[in-house]
């Protein structure tokens, strides 16, 4: 038995289904499992790579990586030599998870036609009467909310806030 379905209705549909509803990545996961690290402990001395990726259980070549974007980002700093290692460069109560998120994984949003930092128009869709792209503006307003309000000290359990 064969179900119809409207065209309007069936075109939406195969936009859901083509849309690339992913959980965080695991190279975000880590980035925020390292932070997290990271911010639990004495801020004032610098933590070896090696550290982190055996007490957060990460890959040391894929750790390496993803603080080394941090650093370019200027979330982290790195010092050389004995006792070096990656410290924060800024607090991390300044450190929101939307900026973390959107350095490693790229836009937030569910679309690229509702993307604030990576607008791009859909192809053959009309925003002005698409109605995926007003609930995903809902969507990325609603996760917008929280993760520009949350922080890596809020996340790490550190945050000695108002």
């Amino acid at each position: 038995m064969k179900i119809l379905i409207p065209r309007l209705t069936e075109s939406l549909l195969t936009v859901i289904l083509n849309l690339k509803l992913s959980m965080l990545s695991m190279k975000t996961q880590y980035a925020f499992k390292a932070l997290m690290y990271m911010a639990q402990q004495d801020r004032q001395r610098p933590i070896l790579i090696a550290e982190i990726a055996e007490q957060k259980t990460i890959p040391l070549k894929f750790l390496e990586n993803i603080l080394l974007e941090l650093k370019k980002a200027s979330i982290l700093d790195s010092k050389k030599g004995k006792g070096g290692g990656y410290l924060f460069a800024k607090n991390p109560s300044e450190i929101k998870l939307a900026t973390v998120m959107r350095l490693i994984d790229g836009p937030i949003s569910l679309l690229p036609c509702v993307s604030l930092h990576f607008y791009t128009k859909c192809k053959n869709c009309d925003e002005n009467f698409c109605g995926l792209n007003k609930v995903m503006l809902q969507v990325r307003d609603a996760s917008l909310a929280i993760l520009e309000n949350k922080t890596v000290a809020d996340i790490a359990g550190t945050c000695t806030g108002l």
